[in-house]
């Protein structure tokens, strides 16, 4: 059975943060890795850890953060799926809730923001939106 790993990260992180659990554990892969990068370094998140399980399975820890109880989440999309592919130039990125959310976005130079996609003037894969 196929299951894709960005809807399960971002279902899992949605059922979370509405159930206001402190942590989460998904299934690890590099490309889940790079998006919980991005949601580190723009303050979604308070941390991930990843741990070794068996037959060379690893398993992540996504610790949550809430100020007053509220979740510095509100909602994530996710854009590209695995049947429908939406691809974006770079002059014409998305932004989200008028640049108050992110949206990640997978270029030719690695996963990144729409900002910085467009400061560096790339376009690519439109993976989800956050805010």
């Amino acid at each position: 059975m196929y299951l894709d790993p960005i809807s399960d990260l971002l279902l899992r992180i949605r059922n979370a943060t509405k159930a206001r659990k402190e942590e989460v554990k998904v299934n690890t892969s590099k490309f889940v890795t790079n998006i919980l990068n991005i949601l580190k370094d723009e303050g979604y998140i308070n941390d991930f850890k990843t741990v070794d399980i068996e037959n060379n399975k690893k398993e992540t820890t996504i610790f949550l953060k809430y100020k007053n109880n509220v979740s510095s989440i509100s909602g994530l999309k996710q854009i590209s799926k695995p049947g429908l592919r939406i691809y974006s130039e770079a002059k014409k990125l998305p932004s989200v809730l008028n640049g108050l959310g992110i949206a990640i976005i997978s270029t030719s130079m690695g996963l990144m923001t729409d900002k910085k996609a467009k400061k560096n003037n790339v376009g690519g894969e439109v993976i989800a939106y956050i805010w």
